[in-house]
């Protein structure tokens, strides 16, 4: 199932190019992340609440365009089951206006519980259906 967030740029998520900061895709994706999430009834402050953890082990971002300030764009993210004990956001940020790729990524995670050891928490097999 594929989840879209709509954003706009604000300006002070912008450099000195005027264009946004690398940097502030992670949290575009991150929001949007916890978006799908909450569309699949899953609340990632009430799992935290209960010690269940949800960790970002790698990012892959490639950099395809520059959003630049008001540009309204949206993200699609999608859930990919990794392994046994990861899971995977494929997610792409589309400008709104002309359809265009400006960013491609994918996010691998795991969950952890109380003791700091990596597990599947049920309420993600949630997400494969």
């Amino acid at each position: 199932m594929m989840h879209k967030t709509e954003f706009k740029v604000r300006d002070y998520e912008c450099d000195m190019q005027g264009i946004v900061n690398n940097a502030v895709y992670f949290n575009y994706l991150e929001h949007a992340r916890h978006e799908f999430l909450a569309s699949r009834q899953i609340d990632f402050a009430a799992l935290a609440k209960a010690e269940v953890n949800l960790v970002v082990v790698r990012a892959e971002l490639d950099y395809k365009a520059s959003l630049t300030s008001g540009d309204q764009f949206y993200i699609s993210t999608q859930y990919q089951p990794v392994s046994r004990l990861r899971f995977g956001f494929k997610q792409q940020v589309w400008r709104s206006r002309d359809q265009k790729l400006m960013l491609d990524a994918f996010i691998t995670g795991t969950a952890v519980n109380a003791s700091g050891k990596p597990f599947l928490p049920p309420e993600l097999q949630l997400l494969l259906d």
